[in-house]
């Protein structure tokens, strides 16, 4: 059996745990592209020998915390949700713990928001499999609540809008006052997502109505 910390941890996951920590302190402060793997390395108190048994490279390292504070905001909306309740109910209680888990880290969400992008290709890749995985839920949520689908479309399009003021409030130094968004971006969801349905109910109506 490996050793672990006084957490119960497997001393390599901890070191994994580290070195992502590291990669976030040191591109908050000096940017990603003047970052070395030596700099992150030694913020994580590990040798570099370490961090390559973890990555194979600096991009993998962003990546993996990308991916890592991603899920744990997706969680944070995920936990917010009744599925017993209707999502009318629970969408602004949603939205509110989510801007609320982002702002909790100007820093961090700078990276994970800017940062992810100096990766080019790979970069945009996971942040689109990370919006994916958002606009699943969203779906899964209103479809599970509703006799009509919504298109996973407009589901995107929806988590676009939604990050785009957490763009604009990155660029603005405002990412503490993201909880005040939670209003017109609960009216936004819910206005979408209710024309859509509307749309959907009446289609049906209008067709057989129709003479052929």
């Amino acid at each position: 059996m490996g050793r672990t910390t006084a957490e119960g941890l497997p001393v390599s996951a901890e070191h994994r745990a580290r070195l992502m920590q590291a990669m976030a302190a040191c591109v908050a402060a000096k940017g990603y592209a003047d970052t070395t793997i030596a700099d992150i390395a030694a913020g994580a108190r590990v040798s570099k020998r370490t961090f390559y048994q973890h990555f194979e490279a600096k991009p993998d390292c962003l990546i993996a915390l990308y991916e890592h504070a991603s899920r744990q905001a997706l969680d944070v909306l995920k936990a917010a949700i009744d599925p017993a309740r209707d999502w009318h109910v629970q969408v602004e209680q949603a939205v509110q713990a989510y801007f609320g888990a982002l702002a909790c880290d100007p820093g961090l969400l700078r990276t994970l928001f800017i940062e992810i992008l100096a990766l080019g290709p790979r970069g945009l890749q996971a942040r689109r499999r990370s919006h994916q995985e958002m606009a699943d839920f969203i779906v899964a949520v209103v479809d599970g609540s509703s006799a009509r689908a919504l298109p996973p479309a407009t589901a995107t399009a929806l988590v676009g809008a939604i990050h785009e003021w957490v763009l604009q409030a990155i660029e603005t130094d405002r990412v503490p006052q993201l909880p005040e968004l939670t209003g017109p971006a609960a009216r936004l969801v819910r206005a979408v997502i209710d024309a859509h349905l509307d749309h959907a109910t009446a289609a049906p109506a209008r067709s057989s109505s129709t003479v052929p």
